[in-house]
């Protein structure tokens, strides 16, 4: 594979996680950990202003460690989650947000890799998780957006083992 960044995407509670942590045990590669869980964690509310910020920060570990690891690395999530999070919370997003999304579309010289997790697996209750009821609907908004943007993709189903070797046979193909 060439140098490239993996990026989990999807509904909530779809096994973005588990896949980006096994991927990068897999790969011996970072894992870029979704910036919200720390940044959210023990308030019982935030604000549109909080998305832009977790956004900023999001796309500043990604690219630090892009930087230090330029071959490989695994994201839990991108600012394409943000964008979504941002248009079904609020109806609309920071412009900051979609600048800096479709930015690293072009500007990275590395092929950026979408897995969307199939959100047909069990919902697992978080404090932090908002839309259990709306799961496959959300997984419909990614695919769109990752359509509209014409970037690469593939629907990950399954087991996590499962997931994980529909990547890895991605990849192995190339």
């Amino acid at each position: 594979m060439s140098t490239a960044i993996i990026v989990m995407t999807g509904p909530e509670s779809s096994g973005k996680t588990t896949l980006a942590t096994c991927l990068a045990g897999y790969y011996k590669a970072p894992l870029i950990s979704e910036v919200a869980r720390d940044y959210l964690a023990g308030r019982n509310s935030y604000e549109k202003s909080d998305l832009l910020e977790i956004a900023k920060l999001q796309h500043q570990e990604e690219r630090k460690n892009f930087a230090r690891f330029p071959k490989r690395i695994i994201c839990d999530t991108d600012l394409l989650v943000v964008m979504i999070w941002s248009e079904v919370k609020y109806g609309c997003c920071d412009p900051w947000i979609c600048d800096a999304f479709e930015r690293g579309l072009h500007e990275q010289a590395s092929t950026r890799y979408y897995c969307l997790c199939d959100s047909k697996i069990p919902w697992e209750e978080d404090q932090l998780r908002e839309n259990s009821d709306n799961r496959q609907e959300l997984f419909e908004l990614y695919r769109e957006k990752l359509q509209k943007y014409k970037v690469e993709y593939r629907v990950v189903e399954g087991s996590p083992q499962e997931r994980l070797q529909q990547v890895v046979s991605h990849f192995k193909s190339q």
